[in-house]
């Protein structure tokens, strides 16, 4: 009788969550996340509406926070350049209504299921800020660098503020007051609050 082979340990690779795969598990804990918000999502939950094993989802995210942040960053459209009409108020208006803007009733949502995890879950909060957070307010520092270099805005004011003003009014009013965010309404800020504050007038 021929001896036997010793039994390999394990595979040397396993099957890689990539591709079509990966992100239909993203869509679906995008979809847990609207439905039941960070803190009840898991990947048990996760599993289930992807279809797929909890040791599939654990190949690549060793939990629910940098999955969840995965999933966020899947459906983001990366904005490099912001958009240039010529005025603060045109390039505000572009970037702020629309696909993607305050007005996106999915974006919204999104943020919604997460604003409790930020207070919550440090090691989420703290991924949430750098990778989706930080490329957004980068892009609209931009702006009103570029309206401060045309000359739009007061020397003095502080353009970090500035930046946060806009969606912070926004979200207050949406997320608290329960007035959902429109482009009227974000119009309304923009002319009312943000252009006679910064501007030279």
């Amino acid at each position: 009788m021929s001896p036997r082979k010793p039994s390999s340990p394990e595979a040397p690779t396993r099957p890689r969550v990539e591709g079509d795969r990966e992100q239909e598990i993203l869509d679906a804990t995008l979809d847990v996340l609207v439905d039941v918000g960070y803190d009840r999502l898991t990947m048990d939950a996760v599993a289930t509406r992807a279809k797929a094993s909890k040791a599939t989802l654990y190949r690549k995210w060793d939990g629910k926070a940098p999955l969840v942040i995965d999933a966020l960053m899947s459906q983001k459209t990366p904005v490099e350049v912001p958009p240039d009409t010529g005025s603060l108020r045109g390039d505000l208006l572009a970037m702020f209504c629309g696909h993607g803007g305050l007005t996106d009733q999915h974006q919204t949502a999104i943020l919604g299921s997460v604003v409790t995890a930020i207070g919550r879950d440090p090691e989420f909060a703290a991924a949430f800020r750098e990778r989706f957070i930080a490329p957004k307010v980068a892009v609209g520092r931009q702006v009103y660098q570029r309206a401060h270099d045309r000359g739009e805005l007061r020397d003095d004011i502080d353009l970090d503020i500035l930046t946060a003003a806009l969606p912070g009014i926004v979200l207050h009013r949406g997320f608290l007051l329960g007035d959902p965010p429109t482009a009227d309404l974000i119009a309304r800020v923009v002319d009312q609050v943000i252009l006679p504050a910064a501007t030279r007038g």
